[in-house]
């Protein structure tokens, strides 16, 4: 119920263009890559997922996490206007049931926004390396590697986003997250792991054991930070 009242909120923002815009916008990046510089790429080793992950996936990651960053920003600015907020806690509905409702709508956007991406590799993969075996079944494993963990980074971001009434607040916390997040070793787990850098992190080219660690990671940083969101409900209410 709290999913479908938030898809009817969003007609009100720029939610759903600003995902579809940016997705298509992410999307391009290999494809121009490759239109443009494509002799540099199609005589290296490996599957070409492979090689169209190492050349383009830093820039589509930045992107998707921006999007994720003010995707966020819109969901609570509609909710602070006009003090929508405190008319929400009138309502016979828990507030932490309208933040999960956000989250699973801005998980299902980055969905989308990744299966357009892996068409974007697929079209690549078809135009300039040719179809080989395995290639749909790798673009599964390493979009829904990435799906999993842009997760943590959807929760701390709309946790921001309701803990900040004004929405360029939030929005300039997770601009700095996101550029603090491009400037870590990446070679240092525990710096990796951090919400808004291990987005960055690929399935193509990681030990198996690599992979394991990040994925507990993005299963333990979801439950702390769901954790901390009821937390954060019941502080906030002690306050008012």
């Amino acid at each position: 119920m709290s999913v479908f009242l938030e898809c009817k909120k969003i007609k009100r923002t720029g939610f759903l263009p600003a995902f579809l815009g940016g997705g298509i916008l992410a999307a391009a990046v290999p494809v121009v890559n490759m239109a443009v510089r494509s002799e540099m790429y199609i005589t290296q080793h490996g599957t070409p997922v492979q090689i169209l992950l190492r050349a383009n996936w830093q820039m589509m990651a930045m992107l998707n996490v921006l999007l994720v960053a003010a995707g966020a920003c819109l969901l609570y600015h509609t909710e602070y206007a006009d003090n929508a907020m405190q008319k929400m806690k009138s309502l016979p509905i828990r507030e932490s049931s309208g933040f999960f409702g956000k989250v699973i709508l801005t998980i299902l956007m980055s969905a989308l926004v990744l299966v357009t991406e892996a068409g974007a590799m697929a079209f690549c993969s078809y135009h300039w390396f040719g179809i080989r075996n395995g290639l749909w079944s790798e673009l599964c494993e390493n979009f829904g590697y990435a799906f999993l963990l842009t997760m943590p980074c959807i929760v701390i971001s709309l946790l921001i986003s309701e803990a900040c009434r004004n929405m360029w607040v939030s929005l300039g916390i997770g601009v700095v997250c996101i550029f603090t997040a491009t400037m870590l070793p990446t070679n240092n787990f525990a710096l990796s792991i951090f919400p808004f850098a291990i987005p960055f992190q690929m399935l193509a080219g990681t030990d198996m054991t690599r992979i394991m660690h990040y994925i507990y990671a993005a299963v333990a940083e979801l439950a702390v930070f769901s954790l901390a969101e009821l937390i954060f409900i019941k502080v906030r209410r002690s306050f008012e």
